[in-house]
Formats: C-alpha cells, structure tokens, sequence
C-alpha cells in the first residue's frame, strides 16, 4: 500500500502540474500584474460610469425634463437653455465616461514604452530571458500579443456600452453632444481600440529604441498624443464631403462642417463676405449664394472605418519595425 501511494505521488503531481498556468504568457502577466490590475479597474470604473449615465442618470434627467416641461411637445420656457441639476450630471457622467475612453489609448503607449519595454531592456532582464528558453522573437511577440488582447477584450464592451448610452439618450444631448465631437466619435466606433493598439505598437517600438523606462514612458505618450491631434485634424477630409448650395443660408442641422463661404454666378468660391441683404455688396462681388460642404451624420461610419484603417496600418508598420530593430540588434538569436 505504501509504495503504490510513493508510486502514484508523483504521477499525480505531474497531472495537476500540467493544468498550471505556466510558459511566457503566464510570466508576463505576473510580472506585470500590477498594470492587468489597473486595468481591470479602469475598464471596471468606466463601465460603471457608463452604466449610470444610460440608467439611473438619465432617468432622473429624463424626469427632470418632463417636469421643466422642455421636452418636445412641451411648452418651453428660458429655464431650458440650461439643464437643471440632474440634467448636469448626467452631462458630467457622458463627459467622464467619453474622457477616460479618449485617455487609455494614452496611459497604454505610456507604460507599453515605460514599463513592458523600456524597464526590461534597462534592467537587462529582457537579455536575461533572451538567454534562457525564450528567443527575442518570442518575447516580443509575447509583448504585443498579451496586452493586445486584454486591450481589446476591455475596449470593445466599453464601446458597446458607451453606444448604448448615446443611443438611449437623444433628448438629453441634441444641445450639448454632437455625433462628431471627440469624446463621442472615437468611443462610439471602432476607433478607441484602433488608437489603444496603436498606442501599444507604438509605445513597444519607442521601448525598443530608447531601452530605457522614463524616456520611453515620455516619447512614447507624447508621440501618440501628436498622431492624435493630428488625426483629430485630418478626420473631416478622410472621406468625401457633402456640397450644398443655397441662397440664403443653412439653418444647423447636427452636421460636421468642413467648409463654408460664398459663391459668384460662375460657381467660383470666394470667402463668406457676409453680405446680408446688401444689394450694393452682392453685386460688387458677384455674389451668388453661399456654400456649405459637410458630413452628415451618414458619414459616421465611413469616416470610422477609413482611419480605423489608417491607424492598424501604422500599428502593423510599428509591429514590423519594432521586429525588424530587434533582429538588427541580436542577429541570429531572433
């Protein structure tokens, strides 16, 4: 009996052994728990914020309107230039909710430089591993392939979540949210995860370059925040706009303006000159009408998936580079 237990001891412990996490992925995720951490409680915090602002936020709101008797088929009064207080929260929960959205791609590209990369290559625990089992390529691969996941398994149901919100409230935020502001455009499509893998590429090839924590954790932030601005910038002209004509003005539809100005009887462009009624100004210049191109709120999704696009074309490009400056610097251990 005692050496048919001796016997079956070690066996067993094998078998249980087997079902252990263990290998690469089940190493970076304990050296980098702190940060899973983090990030389960950010995704957590936002989905709660979230949540509140599409239930009881915007039901007490709702509530709130019906009783200031602003809501549609109301009779207005000068009250309803202005919400009241549980209308202002649940403005400030849209705000919050949409600004954490907006900011993870940053916090990612901050510590994928600074802290999955930049830290390892300093402290020389990258070399370390690179002489063990694990080929540089492998830990890099391991690098982007581990977060990327948890990235988009944490940005797509916020994603969902926050359309749900939007969707759910077009009374509360025909005056102060429009389709295309920042804070709703990114959050509502596909490009909040599109800029949170952008950031992680670009934060792992800045690591790459630097090898060292607060520089990359720095470059790497402000780089992704310059592609950012710079997109944010870029958005209206992604796609064909829309052209209109008219005589006597637009009235606001809810559409994102790319341009505007005044047009003579040849159909040339020249700036708004603001001419009113003026006759004498009309004809001096030629006027004809005035222009407006725009996107209406149809374009949400081909501008969506046009620089959604873009942005994992240049993640793909930082994943090759980031490869091919890892080969440069091992050789044949890649």
């Amino acid at each position: 009996m005692t050496a048919f237990t001796a016997a079956e001891t070690p066996a067993r412990k094998r078998s249980h052994s087997l079902y252990r996490p263990h290998g690469l992925t089940w190493a970076l995720l304990r050296v980098h728990r702190s940060a899973l951490w983090f990030w389960l409680l950010y995704v957590a915090v936002i989905a709660v914020v979230t949540l509140w602002t599409y239930g009881p936020g915007a039901t007490a709101a709702m509530d709130e309107l019906a009783a200031s008797g602003c809501r549609d088929g109301g009779m207005p009064n000068l009250g309803c230039d202005m919400p009241g207080p549980a209308g202002a929260r649940w403005d400030s929960g849209v705000a919050l909710g949409s600004a954490l959205l907006t900011v993870a791609p940053l916090l990612i590209a901050a510590w994928a430089g600074g802290s999955l990369i930049g830290r390892e290559l300093e402290d020389g625990t990258a070399r370390l591993a690179w002489t063990q089992s694990v080929s540089p390529a492998r830990w890099l691969a391991a690098k982007l392939a581990v977060p990327a996941v948890l990235i988009v398994a944490g940005m797509l149901p916020l994603t969902l979540l926050h359309r749900m919100m939007w969707a759910a409230t077009p009374e509360l935020r025909k005056d102060s949210w429009s389709w295309y502001d920042t804070g709703i455009f990114e959050p509502n499509g596909t490009l909040a995860t599109a800029y949170a893998l952008l950031g992680l590429t670009l934060g792992v090839l800045v690591g790459l370059v630097a090898r060292r924590s607060l520089p990359a954790l720095g470059f790497a932030f402000a780089g992704l925040g310059i592609v950012v601005q710079q997109f944010q910038s870029l958005r209206p002209h992604l796609w064909p706009a829309v052209t209109r004509q008219s005589a006597v003005g637009f009235e606001d539809d809810g559409s994102l303006t790319v341009g505007k100005g005044s047009y003579t009887s040849t159909g040339a462009r020249i700036p708004d000159l603001f001419c009113d009624d003026k006759a004498a100004c009309i004809a001096r210049h030629d006027v004809a009408g005035v222009y407006r191109d725009y996107h209406p709120a149809s374009h949400f999704w081909p501008l969506q998936l046009v620089e959604t696009g873009v942005l994992l074309a240049l993640a793909t490009v930082a994943v090759l580079t980031a490869f091919a400056l890892l080969k440069r610097r091992t050789g044949a251990a890649v």
